[in-house]
């Protein structure tokens, strides 16, 4: 399940970007331009700073000469902050040192050349299987704006960099033209300045792409709400399907009850990585949810669904 901003008569735009779609909803159609340039803008820093499938990105530089204190941009300062600030909240549940996992799961390219290479080798006599290292054993100062990996760790930004585009988007866009902002990265929402009368409408469907197959419609008119599933990025193996979501705990696909999970947060990265820990956490997602205050609706394997801490009711549309 993703979620997709319903159609409006706001200006949008809808742009490919990371093997699926950015979209951009605005109040005011006159700075619809403007406001799709700060979009790709943002975009664009954070593939330069966060993408795990560019050699000349700056993670995979400073991931090229461990050990010693790097030096970061500000939205890749920015990044490692929040992803180390929801590592921790999470209790590791959602943390970027998987990315040996995510790899030895086959997620070492683009999810689009994943799939079109067909079923991949079984890995998990490998590192697949290895729990995480822990980001504890990071070192980043965002004052100085220093990080420092120890040898053989690896860092995989995926459960904080999109969600953190989306955001800092938002944030920017409104910033510079006013009105109503509306932003959405393959299903994960922020939303900024003023809404629109009765807030901004959001499918909540399998995936985001699909048209007509919304599970339910609800309303924000602040902050983030963003979904985490095992249906949508996932691929063929030797072995069985895997997806990107990892227990950091065993390295694996966790044996989870949930399907996928959609959160309701002040930001889309907090978000996130809630819907990313609920998967995680399996049965006890429910509780852990109701503790964090987070609206959830979960949705069980069947297609079952549970709303827990508040969660929206559906709008009622005609």
């Amino acid at each position: 399940m993703s979620t997709a901003t319903r159609p409006t008569q706001d200006a949008r735009v809808d742009l490919t970007v990371w093997s699926t779609t950015a979209t951009l909803v605005i109040t005011d159609p006159d700075t619809l331009d403007l406001a799709t340039a700060a979009l790709s803008d943002v975009l664009a820093e954070i593939e330069r700073a966060c993408s795990r499938f560019r050699p000349d990105s700056e993670i995979n530089r400073i991931l090229a000469d461990p050990g010693r204190p790097a030096t970061l941009s500000p939205i890749l300062n920015a990044v490692i902050g929040q992803s180390l600030r929801v590592a921790a909240a999470t209790g590791y549940l959602v943390d970027p040192t998987v990315a040996a996992a995510v790899i030895a799961a086959g997620y070492d390219r683009d999810i689009a050349d994943v799939l079109a290479t067909g079923p991949i080798a079984d890995r998990s006599g490998n590192s697949w299987g290895d729990r995480a290292p822990g980001a504890w054993h990071l070192t980043h100062d965002p004052r100085s704006s220093t990080l420092t990996v120890p040898t053989g760790i690896g860092i995989d930004l995926g459960a904080t960099a999109k969600a953190f585009a989306a955001d800092e988007a938002a944030t920017r866009i409104a910033a510079a033209v006013g009105g109503g902002v509306l932003v959405g990265i393959g299903g994960d929402i922020a939303v900024a300045g003023d809404p629109p009368p009765g807030g901004w409408r959001i499918d909540v469907a399998d995936d985001h792409r699909a048209r007509g197959d919304a599970r339910q419609t609800v309303a924000i008119s602040a902050g983030g709400l963003a979904t985490s599933s095992t249906t949508v990025r996932r691929w063929p193996t030797a072995s069985g399907w895997r997806h990107h979501i990892i227990d950091p705990r065993t390295g694996r696909n966790p044996d989870s009850p949930w399907r996928t999970v959609a959160v309701a947060a002040a930001t889309c990265v907090d978000a996130n990585a809630a819907a990313t820990a609920a998967i995680v956490l399996g049965h006890r997602a429910p509780e852990w949810l109701i503790e964090q205050g987070l609206p959830a609706l979960l949705i069980g394997l069947q297609g079952t669904a549970r709303a827990v801490a508040g969660w929206p009711p559906p709008v009622v549309t005609g």
